[in-house]
């Protein structure tokens, strides 16, 4: 392996293979350089809390670090610091991920204090509110929270309790917690730090439902107590995220005045009369949670650098650590040569490359369409689409992988200084909040499902079948930035795709397209034959659902490798990186087996032998394992783990 030391991907003091930096910059993609420099400017010698803290300490700590961290441009990065600054949000999404880096308490904390409560000022407030309320947000003065999730509705945002009257006597608004599901549950900042929250709740003007909207209220005092009509409670000892001091919410008939609402989107004038520039509640509604979507994207990411941290570690112990000596071997077998141990790590390693091209076209999606340049409806529609289904994918992912990680390096694994525990129990939640990955999931089939009703209409089954041609090459399957590529790909696999080899790109996407379109289809007939009334109805469809989103993102996520393929011009890591993209090919193939053998689209013979051909590829991968996780862009300072200093 070709040492270069200090390329322009490394931290100071990064000894990076030739290799290394290369798969780095590709994986890194268009935001190569952002995350370059992100990386040189972090501060990295203050990034892991001890484990051995009591809840009070870690609560401490975590605040201290996040000041340090805003200090050092890593908190309000990307958030405008008032009505007339720019948001960035790529600058947001690529911060977040370095926080990721650390300790996911810190990284929860900032998501709270500025992706959450300075976002909703920022997405769903005014220029008043902006003035008035983020240059305290962005300089840490005025600590907040997030306030959406009851105890009696958590996915079930259209049906919160809490109501938020409008007082005209008065000109206020009264927030107020109406039974005990209403009660804000599981709140960042809310049990000790928080002073003010956006809390989401019913409007009733004047005996009118206006549905969801959000509004800002003082919660505590400069000492720290509650101030009158609000309480507060702690949740204390979590699975994880011990730094971050969630707790609940109560309001008993709070007055707030009405500029405090946040009304971009619809509230109260002068007047007292109730507009909106977005007539249908049900458009509203959906617009303002829109304009969250940063959170969903943020995770994913944190998601991604969480798993290849675990990998990270589990890799390099792989790589020193001996067991069992074997016939040329007396001093016993580097774990990484067993083909038990590549299987656990190198097709999650390719998964991790995977997803992380996914996320880069993500992150673009994102800084286009809120980055304050022209986008349409339905880009703004597929980026909600997209952030909901990868952020999904990605935390599932995290948490098997994290947890793999663990076991692959025994005993080392369990104990806390090597960071693989904390990180699992910190990860766990990534699964929940920001969206319950199931009911993620089946927005995502959904989405999709209302574009082939949006070409139906009155269609008999001929005219579907006819139609379901048409939206497989467009509508439907929206295409990434592989395109072209992916089209001539599968016309060519189309033809003949028994004959083609495992590895051959062509094979891959024509059985990721075959799919979802064959389960897409289905489900649509399904859907059209069920009675919308019915609960059982439609609650039978709900692991067809599943199905059908998992494939959507799968094929997408394909798509995403096969363009940062093209975009790599380094044919030693386009080399590799071919390999990788075959093994998480296969990897999702093999999981499916049953499904594309029952739908005959792939024989016997052919599903039997993509095992073998994971093992091959393993083989093939192994002596660039290193290098693998360099290109993680994980700096080996960075990991913390006290096995791989042995």
């Amino acid at each position: 392996m070709t040492t270069l030391l200090n390329p322009p991907e490394t931290v100071p003091g990064e000894d990076l293979s030739v290799l290394g930096a290369s798969l780095r910059r590709a994986l890194d993609g268009p935001w190569a350089d952002r995350r370059a420099e992100a990386r040189a400017a972090f501060p990295s010698e203050n990034l892991h809390r001890d484990p051995g803290q009591s809840i009070e300490e870690a609560r401490d700590w975590v605040l201290a670090r996040l000041r340090e961290l805003s200090d050092a441009g890593f908190g309000a990065a990307g958030i405008p610091r008032d009505a007339d600054d720019p948001a960035d949000p790529a600058a947001a999404v690529v911060a977040f991920e370095m926080l990721a880096h650390g300790d996911l308490s810190t990284l929860i904390k900032s998501g709270v204090q500025f992706g959450l409560f300075g976002g909703a000022v920022t997405n769903l407030g005014t220029r008043w509110h902006h003035d008035t309320f983020l240059p305290a947000i962005t300089r840490l003065d005025l600590l907040g929270c997030y306030a959406m999730t009851e105890l009696g509705h958590g996915s079930d945002v259209a049906n919160l309790e809490t109501t938020i009257t409008y007082i005209p006597e008065t000109d206020e608004y009264e927030v107020h917690s109406q039974t005990p599901g209403a009660t804000k549950a599981y709140i960042g900042n809310a049990a000790r730090d928080g002073s003010m929250a956006v809390v989401f709740g019913q409007l009733l003007v004047q005996g009118r439902h206006h549905g969801v909207h959000a509004v800002l209220v003082p919660i505590r005092d400069a000492e720290g107590n509650d101030l009158p009509g609000v309480t507060t409670s702690d949740h204390g000892a979590k699975g994880g995220l011990l730094g971050v001091d969630n707790g609940r919410l109560r309001f008993a008939r709070v007055r707030v005045p009405r500029q405090m609402l946040l009304d971009r989107y619809g509230g109260v004038g002068e007047d007292g009369v109730y507009r909106s520039p977005i007539e249908n509640p049900n458009r509203r509604f959906f617009t303002m949670l829109g304009t969250l979507v940063r959170g969903r994207v943020c995770i994913a990411a944190g998601a991604g650098i969480a798993a290849r941290r675990g990998l990270s570690i589990a890799t390099r112990y792989a790589l020193t650590r001996r067991q069992f000596p074997a016939p040329g071997h007396p001093d016993g077998v580097v774990l990484l040569d067993y083909l038990t141990h590549q299987r656990r790590l190198l097709p999650a390693i390719a998964r991790a490359y995977a997803l992380g091209f996914a996320q880069n076209e993500l992150t673009t999606a994102l800084a286009h369409v809120q980055g304050g340049g022209e986008h349409t409806e339905r880009e703004q529609r597929q980026l909600e689409t997209r952030a909901a289904g990868l952020k999904a994918l990605a935390t599932r992912f995290a948490n098997d992988t994290i947890q793999e990680c663990r076991e692959a390096c025994g005993g080392a694994g369990y104990m806390a200084e090597n960071r693989l525990v904390g990180l699992r129990a910190d990860a766990d939640v990534f699964a929940t909040f920001e969206g319950d990955n199931t009911v993620l999931l089946q927005l995502v089939a959904k989405a999709l499902l209302t574009d082939y009703r949006q070409v139906w209409g009155d269609l008999d089954r001929v005219g579907m079948v006819q139609q379901a041609a048409k939206l497989v090459g467009g509508t439907v399957l929206e295409r990434t930035a592989a395109n072209l590529l992916v089209d001539r790909l599968v016309a060519t696999a189309r033809r003949r795709p028994e004959e083609l080899a495992l590895v051959d790109r062509g094979w891959h996407a024509y059985l990721f397209e075959e799919r979802e379109r064959h389960s897409l289809e289905s489900l649509a007939r399904r859907t059209r034959r069920a009675d919308s009334r019915s609960f059982e109805s439609v609650n039978r469809l709900g692991e067809h659902m599943l199905f059908v989103a998992r494939a959507h993102l799968e094929r997408v996520t394909l798509e995403a490798f096969i363009a940062g393929i093209e975009a790599c011009a380094d044919p030693e890591a386009r080399q590799v990186l071919e390999r990788l993209c075959s093994l998480y090919a296969l990897g999702s193939i093999a999981a499916d087996a049953a499904w594309f053998l029952e739908h005959n689209r792939i024989s016997a013979g052919r599903a039997k032998a993509v095992n073998a051909q994971v093992n091959a590829l393993c083989a093939e991968l192994r002596p660039s394992a290193l290098d693998l996780v360099e290109g993680f862009g994980v700096p080996r300072a960075w990991l913390g783990a006290s096995a791989l200093d042995a």
